[in-house]
This record gives C-alpha cells, structure tokens and sequence, in this order.
C-alpha cells in the first residue's frame, strides 16, 4: 500500500541522511521525497512516499519516532488529508496539435510558462493521478522533452497538524 508520511524534524546537517538511512538499511524505497524549513526555521518538513504493508510502515514510522532528529510524525494516507504534486513539462508541440495543447491546458488548470512550440513549457499543480493523465495526453499530442515531477505534498485536513512541542 502506498503511504504519504509527513515528519517534522530538526533543522540540522545529518537529519536527511538518518531518515533516508532507515529506509535503506531496511531495504525499502522511498519512492519521492520533499524536504523544507517550515515557519519556524530551527524544523524542517519531510515528506515521502514509500510502499509497504500497514505492518511494515507501522514499523518503519515507530523507529522513526526514535531518531534523534525526529520531532513529530503522522502517516497522512490513514487520515483525511489534502495531497497535491507539481509538475513541470518541457514539450515540442507541433502546428497541427497547437489547439489541442491549448485546450488540454486550460482544462486542467495549468500555466504556460514558456509558449514557445519548440520548448512548449507548462506547469501543472495537482493530485498525482491527475499528473500522470496530463503526462499521457501530452504524450499523445507531442514530444515530451522533459518531466519534472515534485513527488506529492501532503496537509491534514482540519486541526490536524504536525507541530514542535513548545517550550
């Protein structure tokens, strides 16, 4: 099953390479992964996805809690949670699927960020699903240069958070 796992963890050098290293040595892959400072610039926000049985990740989730560097956590697929990934595709689109590209962005919402049909470049924020659609449909109407995807980003919804205890 694929699980979406936000951790908060302290902004320091090493604190990446201890959550990887757990993964690693356990012989499980992360299959995307978004780190950042959060509003407080002492924490940073890991997000990743891997694959795994409930049991598993259940596991994996409770040694996490046990590195130093880890603050909080939350498995966010168990809950209600928002998720969302952008994309940035750099495509050759011909004259004769010009119209057809134009369409296809302004159905799903995306912005031109380069309309040149040589490197057509478009940025589309959505949930992965809805990337990897929009990734085939272009595929079909011109010649994918280059794909660059964010791994998805996730939020509970509601109160839910993920915060450092306060002092």
């Amino acid at each position: 099953m694929r699980h979406i796992i936000s951790v908060l963890l302290q902004n320091e050098a090493g604190a990446l390479t201890r959550v990887a290293s757990l993964f690693s040595t356990r012989g499980y892959n992360i299959e995307s992964l978004s780190v950042a400072p959060t509003e407080d610039p002492a924490f940073s926000r890991l997000t990743l996805v891997t694959h795994g049985s409930d049991q598993v990740v259940d596991q994996i989730n409770k040694q996490l809690l046990k590195l130093v560097d880890v603050v909080s956590m939350a498995d966010l697929t168990r809950g209600d949670h928002i998720e969302r990934e952008l994309l940035l595709l750099k495509a050759r689109v011909p004259d004769a699927a010009w119209e057809r590209v134009a369409e296809l962005v302004a159905r799903e919402g995306a912005r031109v960020l380069d309309d040149n049909r040589a490197t057509f470049t478009v940025e589309v924020t959505s949930t992965c699903g809805r990337i990897g659609e929009f990734v085939e449909k272009m595929s079909g109407l011109g010649t994918i240069l280059t794909v660059v995807r964010s791994g998805p980003m996730a939020i509970g919804r509601g109160a839910q958070t993920l915060a450092a205890p306060t002092a």
